[in-house]
């Protein structure tokens, strides 16, 4: 397989073609949001409405317009897209960058790590939710477009006939899913070049749509004025706060801008913002007041409403496809998620297919989709409409968006040495009015809020022990170990019996000799004519370029020690680094050469370190994580194991 570590991919394509694929990665999210945020905001059918009076369109209006100027364009493209590292974007990126250069012992440093996984913890649960509400809301279209009739006039026959209907949407809905998590195997390299065509076909429906209202009702343009959004809050009371949380629900994917810059870069994601993205969800945005205020008893349902009656099938077929791009970009952002924390050692090894020769990215986790997907289906069922499962949403981002901007303090002011008095007042702004969103999303905590939060909570919590499980593990070994010198030392005084090939030894700690090779001592007291100790480290950025990949260092006559160096967003290929071994005068072939790997057999114990509960999960997450042979992506046939029971 060709070497797909190295960055290739989309940065060698024009800056047209990236705005393109952008389009159907990036703003997949943000991009339906239309389909449901005024609905939430107006319709009777909504727990937290507001009546659609001119006032209040006005007010709302003003509000989703501002929050996607100031939260969107102020704050993700012009500040936030600075924080590049190495290439790559996300919260993890942006916790690697916010504590680079503090000391290990800094408090100040683990509450920035606990920050960056709390927030990566919480995107999982955004994950979960994008992909059941974006399908559900378009497929609604089918009842809100009037295309599954009308009620009949007994009401208890329309009882039934709307519960019909619900769950017909919901069994459309769930196949749709099941199809989208079974498919992903094949992974995104293929699909992706008809992503961005579709997505711009949406973003111009939407404008298009958004324009033919808008030159009936023209005085909508007035919420442009921030005063109406601001009279609606300081006016409305208690209700027009609540209005927040669904105003939010209009900036949901603004996180991706960011954790999907390593894919296309910067500049295009902002080109491809300002020229299409922004003005098309403005004018459709601003459409959908002009019609409520001609129109207010459209409330239940204003996009699908915008478009004449025999637009409305062509629309639910496009919202339909354009959700499940977002849904795809949801997932494969999962993807990335996942193989960020495996390989800075939050997770436990999973098994993680590249699905694309080429192109960087393409990667597949079966038992992360299949967790999702079931996950969805779950959402579907319990909740049974987008407007039950829009109180679910927005806790989860608002919480990412606001821990992002501690984060991006902490790396102006430290990293970049921006004065307090650039950095303080910016991050205030940003924090106040995330503050303010999440105080109105968490209203809806018992609603369906709390599923995004206890998500967090789980992931965090496997993440959290996992992490402090190894380091347990790490300290244990290391007391019952020597260094490479002292042994090579002792090998020399007392020599055993030399046998003919080349043996690695895989260590997790520089410098120590590995257990397995002092076991292998212990029961065949013979050792190989030339001894490699092998240890690969995960650096806190994205990508480690060839030149810094592997560092080989002779230790005596006969033994050697090799480094391998691969960034967080890599996977180690341990054949591929032997290779460039041969630029530093070790000449050493996979295929010929025998592998020796420790496994550590978890057993709680009541010693100190984590409490009981935890230990057993941690335990029960070493059975789950993948053979590091395979890991490794070492020839299977070259490995020996050795097992040892270790006690945290």
């Amino acid at each position: 397989m060709n070497d797909t570590t190295d960055k290739p991919g989309l940065h060698k394509h024009s800056t047209t073609t990236l705005v393109i694929a952008a389009l159907g990665v990036v703003f997949g999210d943000i991009g339906t949001s239309p389909i449901y945020t005024l609905k939430e905001c107006f319709s009777p059918h909504s727990p937290h409405h507001v009546a659609a009076t001119h006032a209040n369109l006005l007010g709302v209006v003003s509000l989703v317009l501002w929050a996607l100027i100031v939260l969107v364009c102020i704050k993700y493209l012009v500040f936030i897209l600075r924080a590049d590292n190495k290439g790559e974007g996300g919260v993890l990126s942006l916790m690697a960058l916010a504590s680079h250069g503090m000391s290990e012992a800094l408090k100040r440093r683990a509450v920035i790590v606990l920050l960056g996984l709390f927030g990566a913890a919480l995107l999982f649960g955004d994950g979960i939710i994008t992909p059941a509400i974006s399908v559900l809301s378009a497929i609604e279209g089918l009842k809100d477009g009037g295309l599954l009739g009308s009620p009949p006039v007994d009401a208890a026959a329309a009882l039934l006939w709307d519960d019909q209907r619900e769950w017909l949407i919901m069994g459309i809905t769930m196949v749709i899913l099941i199809a989208l998590f079974s498919v992903q195997f094949l992974g995104t390299a293929r699909m992706g070049r008809f992503f961005g065509p579709i997505t711009g076909l949406w973003f111009v429906s939407l404008a298009a749509l958004g324009v033919s209202h808008l030159i009936k009702g023209p005085e909508i343009l007035a919420a442009f004025n921030p005063l109406h959004g601001w009279h609606f809050l300081t006016t409305g009371g208690h209700k027009s706060f609540v209005i927040l949380g669904s105003v939010f629900l209009a900036v949901t994917g603004g996180e991706a801008l960011y954790a999907d810059m390593g894919h296309f870069g910067a500049g295009p994601i902002r080109r491809g913002w300002f020229s299409l993205v922004l003005p098309a969800l403005a004018l459709n945005y601003l459409g959908q007041g002009a019609m409520l205020m001609q129109q207010p008893d459209l409330a239940h349902a204003p996009f699908f409403q915008m478009a004449p009656s025999w637009a409305t099938l062509p629309l639910v077929l496009l919202a339909t496809a354009a959700t499940v791009i977002a849904s795809q970009a949801l997932i494969t952002g999962t993807y990335s998620l996942t193989l960020s924390a495996v390989q800075l050692g939050y997770l436990p090894r999973l098994s993680i297919r590249h699905t694309s020769e080429h192109a960087r990215g393409q990667i597949y986790i079966p038992l992360v989709n299949w967790l999702l997907m079931l996950a969805c289906l779950a959402l579907v069922l319990a909740f049974r409409n987008s407007t039950n499962l829009a109180a679910a949403y927005g806790v989860a981002v608002t919480m990412t968006m606001l821990i992002t901007t501690f984060l991006f303090y902490f790396a102006a002011r430290h990293l970049w040495r921006w004065s307090l008095l650039k950095t303080l007042p910016l991050c205030l702004l940003f924090a106040a009015i995330e503050i303010a969103f999440l105080s109105a999303n968490l209203v809806k905590f018992f609603d369906g809020g709390w599923f995004p939060l206890v998500v967090g909570v789980i992931i965090f919590t496997l993440m959290t022990t996992w992490a402090t499980g190894r380091r347990l593990v790490r300290a244990s070994m290391e007391k019952s170990s020597l260094s490479q010198e002292m042994l090579c030392d002792s090998l020399k005084r007392s020599p055993p019996i030399s046998v003919p090939g080349t043996a690695i030894f895989m260590s997790s700690t520089s410098g120590r000799a590995p257990i397995a090779l002092l076991h292998s001592l212990k029961h065949y007291r013979a050792i190989h004519e030339r001894v490699i100790f092998m240890t690969l480290i995960t650096e806190d950025e994205p990508w480690v370029p060839p030149s810094r990949r592997v560092e080989v260092e002779r230790l005596a006559e006969g033994f050697w020690r090799v480094t391998g160096r691969f960034g967080f967003m890599q996977k180690p290929d341990v054949p591929r680094l032997l290779r460039q071994c041969s630029n530093q005068d070790l000449e050493v072939s996979a295929e010929k050469a025998t592998f020796f790997l420790g496994r550590e057999i978890i057993v709680p114990s009541p010693k100190p370190g984590m409490v009981r509960w935890r230990e057993h999960l941690f335990a029960f997450a070493s059975k789950l994580a993948q053979q590091p042979a395979t890991y490794f992506q070492i020839p299977v046939g070259r490995v020996i194991e050795l097992g040892q029971q270790v006690e945290i």
